[in-house]
């Protein structure tokens, strides 16, 4: 509990920084509109989601594909945390800000930007906007997708192959249909491999605001119950939360698979490596610099930008040597992935 504290208390302070840089910003941006907006650019900007930079996962992708951009681009980049309790408004003055300063793209990390994002873009129509994880409608909007749900499938393939008590378990941070989509393609992908495996899935939160995506207390009290009932492999779906799902995964010396980034070469998480078997990947950072790289080269991402198994946007890490090495379980996980971009699979989104 020690190290899952400590990593909060991190998180935290990051965002405690940001929180005055933001207020600051956005002072200035009220009662803005489009006569204001900058048409040169100077480069990207990102607004993180719940849980904030420093989570191991989503945010942290975010992060590296903002790094990329700013390494290759050369240009100024920004990348603000969110706040607690904040409303729609809150958002759209923090996208209005970074619009007005003239940032091109600017990035709403999260699905909670999308009524924010989908009011800011239409005042500042000269600036390419991309929100991850929802669609939003806009001229100058790219909706950042992912299948989930491919991912997750091969995770419970992966899961249904590692367990030894015929019983695994499902975290998702917040029940909301996004984590839905992680939770129906695991337990698909269990049931396809072998039926007699049970899954036991939980949802910490109604609501991000609640804690869903930022708790790891949360997550770790999920993940005790869950293998207290005999669950060895435990997929977590949790943004920041899902660190305390693999803290006691590691405390009960079983399976933990993370999400979104590949959470075993995650430095933070280094004391607990050796519990993360795999993890359901989307390149979140690809995604966010191929859109910086698109207004670079002055031809705008705009619509449904999706990632997949087929453009190898969404996948299964590798990382462990204990899944790499693993005949069993790659040979199955290869083979589910050949059948799903055929489209003998099709996998469930509910």
């Amino acid at each position: 509990m020690r190290r899952i504290s400590s990593l909060t208390r991190v998180a935290v302070g990051v965002a405690s920084l940001a929180l005055a840089a933001t207020a600051c910003g956005g002072t200035s941006d009220e009662g803005s509109d489009s006569s204001s907006e900058s048409s040169g650019g100077k480069g990207l900007a990102i607004a993180y989601d719940v849980g904030g930079k420093g989570d191991q996962s989503f945010n942290d992708a975010a992060y590296a594909g903002l790094e990329k951009a700013k390494k290759e681009f050369g240009y100024q980049t920004q990348d603000i945390e969110p706040t607690d309790g904040e409303t729609d408004a809150d958002k759209e003055q923090r996208l209005s800000s970074l619009a007005k300063q003239g940032y091109n793209p600017v990035i709403g990390i999260g699905f909670a930007y999308a009524p924010a994002l989908e009011a800011t873009a239409k005042k500042y129509p000269k600036t390419s906007f991309g929100i991850v994880d929802s669609v939003v409608e806009g001229a100058n909007v790219a909706s950042l997708v992912f299948a989930e749900q491919e991912s997750s499938y091969l995770a419970g393939v992966a899961a249904a192959k590692a367990t030894k008590t015929n019983t695994v378990g499902f975290v998702g941070g917040v029940d909301v249909p996004l984590i839905h989509k992680f939770g129906a393609g695991f337990e698909q992908g269990v049931k396809d491999t072998n039926p007699k495996v049970t899954v036991l899935s939980q949802y910490l939160t109604q609501t991000a605001e609640e804690g869903g995506f930022s708790s790891p207390d949360k997550g770790k009290t999920a993940a005790e119950g869950q293998i207290e009932k005999k669950a060895d492999v435990v997929y977590a779906a949790a943004g920041l939360s899902g660190q305390g799902v693999i803290e006691a995964a590691s405390a009960a010396k079983v399976w933990a698979i993370g999400v979104d980034s590949d959470q075993y070469k995650q430095e933070a998480l280094s004391k607990y490596k050796a519990s993360i078997l795999t993890s359901a990947t989307k390149d979140v950072a690809k995604a966010v610099y191929n859109l910086a790289k698109s207004v670079e080269d002055g031809k705008p991402e705009t619509g449904i930008v999706r990632g997949d198994l087929k453009s190898g946007e969404v996948g299964l890490a590798d990382s462990n040597p204990a899944f790499k090495d693993d005949t069993a379980i790659q040979d199955a996980v290869a083979a589910a992935k050949e059948k799903i971009i055929s489209g003998e699979i099709k996998v469930k989104t509910s």
